[in-house]
């Protein structure tokens, strides 16, 4: 009964989202206050009806329902409670309904603290978001209704992919669906500027927080899925530039670009028609991603599921939405004329540089994701593009986005001196070659990675502060009353310092044994050794395991005792590596027991990760700049536009 009642809401939702999206569009074009009245509460109710779905479907897992098939498939009696809660997303159509759940919620947001916005802008927002819901919603009814009961309910069920069963993966999924999810919120403000034909300085402080919330949940949510990667897939790496991270990252890119570019429309009133473009580009491609993951066109340990239905339906509403915006953009782009003029040296051309730098990445990103598609499609080749491709075609761009932000963030707006500018910088500048030197001279025969990351690390965290002191007025005293939004922005680009040193020590200074060990025998890992003490095979709740007991020591000093593990899920028929990992600030210890030989010797593979842990601080670091960005009073909704409000409300039509 209670599934039956969640998949009647979920149709309820389809009506009430049918209703948001025709008639506040036809009161804002006509004038009508009684019908661009509907958009609010619309919204508040759908959202409202599809929690109740989701609820539904959350109460036929915890309860091991198997007579839905949803259930069934994902689910078993023996899984852990968090894991059974987790079921609920860990499959196609339920991290639909969870996608679908958050793009209500967005919309409802923007429904509650959208009061400041001009009532026709509203209307015409959330109608966008409507029409948005309308077509997932449509795609889960129709080909993905997790509320399908199956004939002959059976005792038990299938079990959850034991990969998904991990504390990281069981948040990973929502934090990355709030991010993809939420540049709708960018698409839509987009989409209602393109119908109004009015673009200004308040409408880029309109669209900023939600783009800002978008990009720091998928900040998130992508961290999530590398730390996720790291310690439980078992092969010591954090981003194998698998197409699904790609889907993931690719969008990242975009809404840093966005984040970035709404700063010049609104301080500049410039790059206008760059900006609408990049906010349809950003949820293009989180649409991309929803296709990759759910097509099956492109092969990814990642993917939901393998249906070309399902993909073919998802296509048709990339063309629908992406190809209308993208027409209604060509259609307007009269009415985008930017008005700011400014000169070669100065904040909007670094800020430029800095979207062209990020939008390019992306499009490199793309181009190797989907070039293997494109070959089979078109050449009849079978071929792969790996971490090779994407290191080298992909680092010089950051690299140079590295070198140029602390510049660009202290060039004064409308025209400047690089000379004036660099004279501050001089100690970050200085301190950054220091310490690329030392990581230099401290290593022998070894690849410049580790030196050239260091040094630019240092150089994004020394050229934040130095940021911070020069908007200080180089008082301390004054620092505390700085906004928080300049303190976001420092923490943000310092994050991104010290992912830039994690990502370039790991990969340069790792050191990595593979090897056959028995019991009792010790070998050397770098200036660690290793001793293969135990090796045991005992029961968890829903597993077997071979667990092995390894103890570390340096210098003949007892560092740890680890106790990697070799799991295996006999309902899944599935075997998961779990790895044993010593954390520290400098380095990890990172031991993984395999299978046992015939020679009665056991598969163990020890790594030293330096600075492992800086790349997910770094990645950590960023969020936290996101969030005390969100939290200045300037970055909310309509906060400081009201004075573009009052012009606003009486848009071109």
């Amino acid at each position: 009964m209670i599934a039956e009642l969640g998949h009647f809401t979920l149709i309820l939702a389809l009506g009430v989202a049918l209703v948001q999206a025709i008639v506040p569009l036809i009161g804002a074009w006509r004038g009508w206050p009684g019908w661009i009245a509907v958009a609010v509460p619309a919204a508040k109710i759908q959202v409202i009806l599809i929690a109740a779905a989701f609820a539904a479907l959350t109460h036929a897992f915890v309860t091991s329902d198997f007579s839905l098939r949803v259930v069934v498939e994902n689910s078993h009696t023996l899984k852990p409670m968090l894991y059974k809660v987790a079921g609920v997303w860990g499959n196609h159509e339920g991290s639909m309904l969870l996608w679908v759940l958050i793009l209500a919620l967005f919309g409802a947001a923007a429904a509650v603290f959208g009061g400041g916005l001009p009532p026709r802008l509203l209307a015409r927002v959330l109608s966008v978001q409507a029409m948005i819901g309308v077509a997932f919603l449509a795609f889960v009814i129709l080909t993905s209704n997790p509320f399908d009961r199956v004939g002959l309910p059976p005792f038990d069920g299938h079990d959850l992919n034991p990969l998904l069963q991990d504390p990281g993966l069981a948040f990973h999924p929502p934090f990355l669906y709030l991010g993809y999810v939420g540049l709708s919120m960018a698409f839509s403000f987009a989409v209602a500027a393109l119908i109004e034909g009015r673009v200004d300085a308040a409408w880029a402080r309109w669209v900023r927080p939600w783009t800002l919330a978008a990009w720091m949940f998928l900040t998130i949510g992508i961290a999530l899925g590398s730390w996720w990667a790291y310690y439980e897939l078992g092969w010591g790496g954090f981003w194998f530039w698998d197409p699904v991270e790609n889907a993931s990252f690719m969008p990242w890119l975009l809404a840093a670009a966005l984040l970035h570019s709404a700063i010049v429309v609104e301080k500049r009133e410039a790059l206008k028609s760059w900006t609408i473009l990049l906010a349809i580009l950003a949820f293009g491609f989180s649409l991309i991603g929803t296709f990759i993951v759910r097509s099956g066109v492109i092969t990814s340990v990642h993917a939901f599921a393998n249906d070309p239905e399902r993909g073919v339906f998802i296509l048709a509403i990339l063309a629908i939405f992406i190809g209308g915006a993208l027409t209604l953009y060509a259609a307007r782009a009269s009415a985008l004329e930017a008005r700011g003029v400014f000169g070669v040296v100065s904040r909007e051309s670094a800020l430029v540089m800095n979207n062209v730098l990020l939008a390019v990445a992306a499009f490199v990103v793309f181009i190797g994701t989907v070039w293997p598609l494109f070959a089979e499609m078109f050449f009849d080749r079978k071929l792969s593009v790996g971490a090779p491709f994407f290191e080298k075609a992909f680092t010089p761009f950051m690299v140079i986005l590295a070198i140029l932000l602390p510049v660009g963030a202290i060039l004064p707006w409308k025209r400047g001196s690089v000379a004036k500018v660099l004279r501050p910088l001089g100690g970050a500048l200085a301190l950054a070659l220091a310490l690329g030197a030392l990581a230099f001279a401290m290593q022998t025969g070894k690849t410049a990675l580790a030196p050239v990351g260091i040094a630019l690390g240092a150089w994004l965290v020394a050229g934040s502060a130095t940021e911070l002191w020069l908007r200080a007025g180089r008082n301390p005293n004054r620092l505390r009353r700085l906004p928080r939004a300049d303190w976001g922005k420092a923490a943000a680009h310092s994050g991104l310092g010290i992912v830039f040193i994690g990502i370039s020590t790991l990969m340069a200074w790792s050191i990595e044994d593979i090897r056959v060990a028995k019991v009792g025998e010790t070998f050397d890992l770098g200036d660690y050794s290793v001793t293969l003490a135990d090796v045991e095979k005992t029961r968890g709740p829903n597993y077997m395991t071979t667990m092995a007991t390894m103890e570390v020591a340096l210098h003949g000093k007892h560092v740890a005792t680890l106790y990697p593990e070799k799991r295996f899920y006999p309902v899944a028929n599935m075997p998961t590596t779990e790895a044993a990992i010593d954390n520290g600030v400098f380095r990890d210890l990172y031991l993984v027991i395999g299978d046992e030989q015939k020679n009665g010797g056991w598969a163990v593979r020890t790594y030293v990760k330096p600075f492992a842990n800086w790349i997910w601080a770094g990645s950590i670091l960023m969020a936290l700049g996101g969030l005390l960005s969100l939290s200045d009073r300037r970055y909310r909704v309509a906060a400081g536009a009201r004075r573009g409000a009052v012009a606003a409300a009486q848009p071109a039509e």
